[in-house]
């Protein structure tokens, strides 16, 4: 679990499960070093044999998560908010409410914010992240020579659950990686008719690049939640959020069966780090050449919800 609260760097270092995260900041224009919450735990979790072990018997299960939902649910768990928002530097002018009118930390984990804070790209050909996240982008996935790590493939049939037919030939995927100091409401990438958000059980892995860098059949183990979508000129596209270790719920406040706008309130993370993968068909769209680029250096692009993603190809 990471916090997302970043210190410049002047270049990208190499990468390996053993060094920092690099992010390239797309509102600062800096590379960043992830300070990662907990870290010294997660390394020993996901790089020491005993530590594995502790994160197979206990933190991937969905009871451990929920106990540590419920403590960030109660009265006594406001305490929590203010220093949280002064040790990381959270923005409260941004908030929809003031700091002091949150029931419990889970309350103001879940917080809206002011619209004006987050515009929405009007250009109608483009598409726009769907969360405050550190991004990777893939042109085609099926081509990426590794994911988090070089040589790891990411099943784009077994990530939707997918049955013969339903998975697209050549997909263009982004994976938005949330982490606690977040705004935690994720959006629709794109908008169109909505199907219904289909849950997948699964477990509560670790999405830290941590974990990932060590295995990227996490995300395809983790609970999940997938939404076919339909744009008029796009097409037949999805949206999966993926639940992480401490992650309370995945809550859903989109109405299915119905036409969705682009930058639209699609759901909700309760505590925790979380992922958002946004699946497009690649010959409909253009990645946006930075999220590109820094991807293919092994480093994750962050950018907040509604600036561009991606464009749609004449």
């Amino acid at each position: 679990m990471d916090t997302g609260k970043n210190k410049p760097c002047e270049s990208a270092p190499p990468r390996s499960s053993r060094e920092p995260i690099i992010v390239f900041n797309r509102e600062t224009g800096q590379y960043e070093t992830e300070v990662v919450y907990g870290e010294g735990w997660l390394r020993w979790a996901y790089g020491a044999a005993p530590g594995r072990l502790s994160v197979w018997a206990i933190a991937k299960r969905a009871w451990f998560s929920r106990w540590y939902g419920l403590r960030m649910s109660t009265l006594r768990s406001r305490e929590r908010i203010a220093p949280f928002i002064e040790r990381y530097g959270v923005d409260a002018a941004e908030f929809a409410k003031s700091p002091g009118e949150y029931s419990s930390f889970n309350d103001f984990f879940t917080r809206s914010l002011k619209p004006e804070c987050r515009p929405v790209d009007p250009n109608p050909r483009a598409f726009v992240f769907p969360a405050d996240a550190r991004h990777l982008g893939f042109q085609d996935i099926a081509a990426a020579d590794g994911v988090y790590a070089k040589g790891q493939r990411l099943d784009i049939a077994a990530l939707l659950g997918a049955v013969s037919g339903e998975a697209p030939g050549r997909a263009a995927v982004v994976i938005s990686r949330l982490c606690p100091v977040d705004y935690h409401r994720f959006h629709f990438a794109a908008g169109g008719f909505t199907g219904e958000a289909r849950f997948i059980s699964g477990d509560l892995f670790s999405v830290s690049p941590i974990a990932l860098r060590r295995s990227l059949d996490y995300l395809l183990d983790n609970k999940r939640v997938v939404t076919e979508i339909e744009h008029p000129v796009l097409g037949r596209h999805w949206q999966v959020e993926i639940g992480a270790t401490n992650v309370g719920s995945i809550v859903q406040t989109y109405k299915p069966g119905g036409d969705a706008s682009k930058g639209a309130e699609k759901g909700y993370f309760a505590f925790g780090g979380s992922c958002v993968v946004t699946v497009l068909p690649a010959e409909r769209v253009a990645l946006a050449a930075d999220l590109l680029r820094h991807s293919a250096e092994g480093n994750e692009l962050y950018a907040r919800m509604g600036t561009p993603m991606a464009a749609l190809l004449p």
